[in-house]
């Protein structure tokens, strides 16, 4: 079996190198390497050509148009049985390709997903964010876990579609907003199999910052809206949780500033909220401050989706803007 490994690249030069250092210790060798700039200013052409001796590798340059149609710029030029798409701030296990090429033998999947893990070089806030996008008290466990809730759709940061798929279903039809989703859930409704690789892990970086997490998460909340206008029945209760979070906080403290009762009901709830998250994620983590810190990113991850949510629930439900 053969890979192509398309990796879509913004104003990341740095990232891209930590990437195809890991590919370089990849133990499966049987794969190309993609990497296509979307109109950076910030290009990383020398750091990518310093890999040729190392790698299968290719770089091209075009407009932006997002990362969704950068994908497909990719698909259009590989030679791979399989296309592998990876986000540029993953890192990637030696193994990764490995463990993919054998579960794929044995399960012949058309496309599959994997989860995301925090890195030991990690910075605490990373890791925190870490473990908000995959905590089952945040997330539900959807985005990558092994009991995830409902239909599993890919992600992008970590994802693979067959070159069937390509020549049947096509590509994204949608750059940004929940494009990945939009795309799998039309391999789903195409007849092919979709499946979780529970070992095929990344290790995904995602922001350095909470300020950037908080724009992330916003624009996913976002998303989900957008995939409601394509796909009514995609939109599950489990999507409107940060939404129901982050209105039960804000009553919370206008209970509070008025005094009424609810308030003692209100700062219970979420002061169980809270230790939970402190406890699981000292278990999960090993660290107190990381612990901390995951209160922190906890909440960003369900106001920031909540609020994007809600903002464009009622734009598209509420006031029928597109």
């Amino acid at each position: 079996m053969f890979f192509s490994i398309i990796i879509p690249l913004y104003n990341r030069p740095q990232e891209i190198d930590e990437l195809l250092f890991t590919l370089t210790k990849q133990t499966y060798l049987q794969f190309e390497v993609l990497v296509i700039e979307d109109g950076s200013t910030d290009n990383a052409k020398s750091i990518v050509e310093s890999y040729s001796n190392k790698l299968d590798i290719k770089y091209f340059y075009k407009p932006n148009e997002g990362q969704g149609f950068t994908r497909n710029y990719g698909f259009e030029r590989a030679k791979g049985d399989y296309f592998v798409i990876f986000d540029s701030d993953c890192l990637i296990p030696a193994d990764y390709l490995e463990i993919v090429k054998n579960y794929l033998y044995e399960h012949d999947l058309d496309a599959y997903g994997g989860p995301d893990a925090a890195h030991e070089s990690f910075t605490p806030v990373q890791k925190a964010i870490s473990y908000a996008m995959t905590s089952p008290f945040t997330t539900g466990g959807i985005r990558g876990n092994k009991k995830h809730v409902g239909q599993f759709h890919p992600r992008s940061f970590n994802m693979g579609v067959s070159r069937e798929v390509w020549e049947k279903v096509g590509g994204f039809i949608l750059t940004r907003l929940g494009e990945d989703i939009e795309y799998s859930i039309r391999i789903h409704e195409s007849g092919f199999r979709i499946g979780l690789i529970p070992e095929a892990k990344v290790y995904h970086k995602r922001r350095t910052s909470f300020s950037q997490f908080y724009k992330q998460l916003h624009f996913f909340g976002r998303a989900r809206v957008n995939i409601y206008k394509h796909f009514p029945k995609e939109l599950k209760l489990v999507h409107f949780f940060p939404a129901v979070f982050t209105i039960g906080f804000i009553c919370t403290i206008l209970c509070n500033i008025f005094y009424q009762p609810l308030a003692i009901v209100g700062n219970f709830i979420l002061l169980l909220f809270f230790l939970l998250i402190f406890f699981h994620s000292w278990a999960v983590n090993k660290s107190i401050k990381v612990a901390f810190l995951s209160i922190i990113s906890s909440f960003i991850q369900l106001t920031a989706y909540g609020l994007g949510f809600i903002q464009d629930l009622f734009k598209r439900v509420v006031f029928k803007q597109q």
